[in-house]
């Protein structure tokens, strides 16, 4: 039997299973018009028919099959298994009785198809950016039986409009993981407008999921209920502080859920989940926690620890609420008490910063040997001695008055020009410099660190005077410590710090957030 092995050939069976009585958007109706004279096996057809109607979701794993992970991540389009979809709509059933259910970012329609059958007569609302998505939402609604009861909306959820409705609304889906890089800047401002009705200041470095929360507090009324399945890198980060802040108050947390990564909750995307429950402008006075360590555990997320708002809210970070820090143990010290950690400079655009051809006759003050790969570090063993073979980052001035050498000087303003027009100038990072040519790379560390790997971080000792950027971490003693003790530091965290001292993701990814590596256990005799 043949197979879905092209975007045409989902387009063309999508097609297929619509019928011609649909009303498509431009976006969709273009796309049908690409394959309008494609000829589709028949038998094809029945089969991905039936397995629809089977509850599968053929269109949707040919989709994930067909655009590589990369590709879908960068749209933010990772699609939810089954079992964590059915154990959200389990909850939504115990806790409401929705007239009307939106997904905001439905792709092929797995939350709206479970959703529809759980709630007989509520009205279903699809908002998919993706044409070939929507069109695949579509054919999958039409299968069903659906179709007559949804309304399909091919635009940002951002800027989409729901008709009014009597009764409670049940929002629910898995928003897009789309990183702040991604996100151009008048959506930005859109995000910190939107969170300061609500009087909470929003980071313009939160992901395009944050987004959504906001939007949906936007559409929703009080007593309107939602369940969304996100990332969980929000429960600690600052830019996740808009989020805690909104479900402390007018989104009203009701409850959290953390996967824990060996549950593998998506198979091609390496990320944590978390699972936030909420009832608008109805937040009970504890939010009930929990991590959750199979998907078979997830039941209607009614499982949890119930803990006061007061206290949550004070926590700066959630992922403490949910597994607390365990004491420290006589004899030993975090290592934070010992030393600062820092993330790496962010450049704001490698490809201009990372010297290449266009530095000739730069002064040699502003070409700083650095490590920009993690493999400079796990290539180099314990000790970095030696800074010839690693890449120079671009470290000028702010005040490039200080460049007193007028041939150097001219040498400086012809990069910046090509810098420019590069779009060097435009990024968010550039625009929020004093000058946005000047990067502003930390003084170098005596231990720098790799920080998201597949193994344990390897921590290097720094003997050249390398710089690092945003792939590594720097450990800066907050008291000097001579080379000795330096070295021991070194060699202690490389023979005791192990993958299970970091957050492991799924696809067994450890990543160690600077926090987290000072949170490292020491022994305090052999460093105070």
């Amino acid at each position: 039997m043949k197979e879905i092995r092209t975007e045409q050939d989902l387009v063309a069976i999508s097609a297929a299973l619509i019928g011609s009585a649909t009303m498509l958007s431009k976006d969709e109706a273009a796309l049908l018009k690409r394959v309008a004279k494609r000829v589709v096996d028949a038998q094809l057809i029945a089969s991905v028919r039936a397995r629809i109607e089977d509850g599968e979701d053929p269109l949707g794993d040919a989709f994930s099959g067909i655009r590589s992970p990369e590709e879908r991540r960068s749209q933010g389009a990772t699609y939810t298994p089954l079992s964590i979809i059915q154990s959200m709509v389990n909850w939504a059933a115990s806790t409401s009785s929705p007239a009307r259910i939106v997904d905001p970012g439905a792709g092929s329609g797995r939350f709206l198809l479970e959703a529809g059958e759980r709630f007989k007569k509520a009205k279903l609302i699809g908002i998919e950016m993706d044409p070939l998505a929507a069109l695949m939402l579509r054919a999958n609604l039409a299968v069903r039986g659906l179709e007559k009861r949804s309304t399909v909306i091919v635009d940002d959820y951002r800027q989409a409009l729901l008709p009014a409705v009597k009764g409670q609304s049940l929002f629910i889906g898995n928003p897009p993981y789309v990183r702040h890089h991604n996100i151009g800047t008048a959506w930005k401002d859109w995000f910190g407008d939107a969170a300061a009705e609500f009087g909470v200041k929003a980071s313009k470095l939160a992901g395009l999921h944050i987004h959504f929360f906001v939007r949906t507090l936007q559409l929703a009324k009080d007593g309107d209920v939602g369940a969304f399945i996100t990332s969980s890198e929000w429960l600690d980060v600052n830019y996740g502080s808009a989020l805690r802040s909104l479900l402390a108050k007018e989104l009203g947390g009701v409850g959290l859920h953390i996967l824990n990564p060996k549950a593998m909750p998506f198979s091609d995307a390496t990320t944590t989940g978390a699972i936030a429950c909420f009832n608008v402008g109805r937040r009970p006075e504890t939010l009930k926690v929990r991590e959750v360590e199979t998907l078979s555990s997830l039941n209607c997320l009614s499982a949890g620890n119930e803990m006061p708002w007061d206290v949550v809210s004070q926590s700066k970070r959630w992922s403490t609420i949910i597994r607390p820090s365990a004491a420290v143990p006589a004899g030993y010290i975090e290592l934070g008490e010992l030393c600062r950690v820092h993330r790496g400079q962010v450049t704001g655009g490698n490809a201009v910063w990372i010297a290449g051809q266009n530095v000739s006759g730069m002064p040699a003050s502003v070409l700083k040997a650095t490590i920009t790969k993690a493999k400079d570090l796990l290539n180099a063993g314990e000790v970095l001695k030696d800074a010839s073979a690693l890449r120079k980052v671009i470290d000028l001035p702010a005040d490039l008055d200080e460049l007193d050498d007028p041939e150097e000087l001219k040498a400086v303003r012809r990069f910046l020009k090509w810098a420019k027009q590069h779009g060097a100038d435009q990024s968010y990072i550039a625009q929020h410099r004093r000058a946005w040519w000047a990067v502003g790379l930390k003084e170098p560390a005596p231990i720098i660190c790799t920080y998201m790997a597949r193994r344990a971080p390897a921590f290097v000792r720094n003997l050249c005077g390398a710089r690092h950027i945003n792939i590594a971490h720097g450990v800066y003693p907050r008291q000097a410590l001579d080379d000795k003790t330096l070295d021991r530091l070194g060699a202690w965290l490389r023979e005791n710090v192990k993958v299970e001292s970091g957050r492991t993701y799924a696809g067994g990814l450890t990543k160690f957030e600077p926090k987290e590596v000072e949170r490292i256990l020491i022994p305090k005799e052999q460093f105070i």
